[in-house]
């Protein structure tokens, strides 16, 4: 099992995961940080707004980015944004997984670190799942497919005052 931890600065725990997937007892886990600063002593240095992101296709079987995504691309620039989910779920394999977390929407870091650039609220995964496009014309929800074509199934969702929590499962097919 390969994993990456895509910005984990200084860290290297994974706070985030599926119950029944720890396979860290078994010894086989490979567990690949990546980071933009050198000074954390990463395994890969790379900018993630820089894609592709230096990985084949189907590399990774779970992908942790903790406080990551909301320093991606700007609010509003949904080019981006679905750029940012296509390349993840790109590198993963299929059925691989997404574990993520992002400052609450209610949380006053939100907006309060100047170096956040977008906010991801639940709602927003609507926009990662395929199956939710169904809906476009019924309802007011805009259509992407045309820019996106990547697909993530929501596994997991978890909102406090400090976090918001998720897991996205990649929908794709094996090669």
């Amino acid at each position: 099992m390969t994993e990456l931890l895509a910005g984990c600065g200084s860290n290297r725990d994974k706070r985030v995961g599926l119950i029944g997937t720890e396979d860290e007892d078994e010894g086989w886990t490979k567990l690949i940080t990546l980071d933009s600063n050198p000074d954390h002593h990463p395994d890969v240095i790379w900018d993630l707004n820089d894609r592709p992101w230096p990985f084949e296709d189907d590399t990774f079987d779970e992908v942790h980015m903790y406080e990551v995504l909301e320093h991606l691309g700007r609010q509003g620039d949904a080019a981006a944004f679905f750029a940012d989910f296509s390349e993840i779920w790109r590198v993963l394999v299929p059925d691989g997984i997404l574990c993520a977390t992002v400052p609450s929407p209610h949380s006053p870091w939100v907006w309060g670190d100047p170096s956040h650039t977008r906010v991801i609220r639940p709602e927003t995964l609507y926009f990662l799942a395929q199956d939710s496009y169904d809906q476009v014309g019924r309802t007011a929800m805009s259509d992407f497919r045309n820019i996106y074509t990547a697909d993530f199934e929501p596994e997991w969702l978890n909102v406090d005052g400090v976090y918001f929590s998720f897991i996205l499962r990649a929908k794709k097919e094996s090669k």
